[in-house]
Parts: structure tokens; sequence; C-alpha cells
């Protein structure tokens, strides 16, 4: 989507910045990571199909792509590959989907070990609920997890999603929620939200 191709979120503790192909490298080493693999549902790709994809997340108008930047460690190196930990998408999803409202399905992967845990996760994830609001117009999100993954059911709960439907046979786990003031303005308190020109 070429909505965020020349735009930055600047949060406290993290900056999401558009998927380029400087970036393809290092998402493809994560992704050779099985664990990654069962946690996001994705199949290992070659290099050039890694190359592929991200131009598809580049021109496709049903996909929004962020990489995740540990804000701390790129003031220090004034480097986006360093300081790389991990990405967080939104799918618009088709009206067909027996949806009423614009929904978006979001996504969120902490990708690099020692970023786990500080709460990254947490604040990217509600940066881009926010953006989805204010530049796709989404007025309802859906999030679908692995009933293994308990960190992000928690999440997902604390952020006011409601669990919708589970389906054992593929270990899936899909919450939902409706935006609302109340919940725009709960979001607004519990981050520092800023949009800016992304410099490459």
């Amino acid at each position: 989507m070429k909505i965020n191709e020349n735009l930055q979120i600047v949060g406290s503790n993290v900056v999401l910045v558009p998927y380029e192909s400087k970036h393809v490298e290092k998402y493809h080493q994560w992704m050779q990571n099985e664990e990654l693999q069962q946690l996001t549902a994705s199949d290992p790709l070659s290099l050039d199909e890694e190359y592929e994809m991200q131009k598809s997340w580049r021109e496709d108008d049903d996909k929004c792509t962020f990489l995740i930047l540990d804000k701390a460690k790129l003031e220090q190196t004034d480097d986006e590959i360093q300081a790389l930990i991990g990405d967080t998408n939104i799918f618009l999803l088709a009206d067909e989907e027996g949806y009423s409202e614009k929904t978006g399905e979001i996504e969120i992967m902490i990708a690099e070990q020692p970023a786990r845990g500080k709460r990254y996760g947490w604040e990217s994830t509600l940066l881009m609920l926010l953006f989805g609001m204010t530049y796709l117009h989404i007025h309802n999100y859906r999030a679908i997890t692995k009933d293994t993954n308990i960190k992000a059911m928690q999440m997902f709960k604390k952020m006011g999603f409601n669990e919708v439907k589970r389906v054992p046979v593929f270990q899936e786990v899909t919450f939902e929620r409706l935006v609302d003031d109340a919940w725009v303005e709960w979001m607004r308190k519990e981050v520092s939200y800023q949009i800016k020109p992304y410099q490459r």
C-alpha cells in the first residue's frame, strides 16, 4: 500500500517505518526461523521471493505494513537494519467476508529475541491501530493468533478485543474490536503517537 511509503510513526520506544528493499535481507533471515514460521503461519521463501513479497506489500491496495525499529538503538547507531526488531501489518478485508463496517486484520511480530518482553509489541500494535483508524478509515479490527500464543492472546484482551471464534483444527483464536471514541481516547493516552515524513 502506497499510503505509508513516505511516512513513519514515532512512539516512545519504537519507530515504525515503511518496508523498503534495504530491509529484505534481514527480514528474510528472520523468516528462516521455524518458530516464527509457526507463529505467523508462514512458509519459508527464497530471497528472490522475499523481494517480490516486499514489492507486493508496497503495491497492493489491501495490505499496509510497517517495520518496527528499536528507537533507542536507532538513535545510537543511526542504522535501521541494526535497529530492526519486527513488523506490524493490516490486511483490509473484503466486503464479501460478511463485515458491514470497514475491517482490518491486525498482525504483530517481534522477531528479535532480545526485544521481546519489553512492551515493544504492545506499543507497536497500538500505533498501528491508530494509524489504521486515521489513514485507512477502519471501523472494526480483527486479530487471529495461535491458541498456543498465550502472550498475544492476553495482549489483545488487555487492548479490549473480544474473543469471537476458536478453530481447534487450525489452533486459531479470532478476536474482534469495534472502533469507538472511548477506545481511541484510551489508546491515545496509552502511547505517544506522531506521524512524520520518512527520510530514506
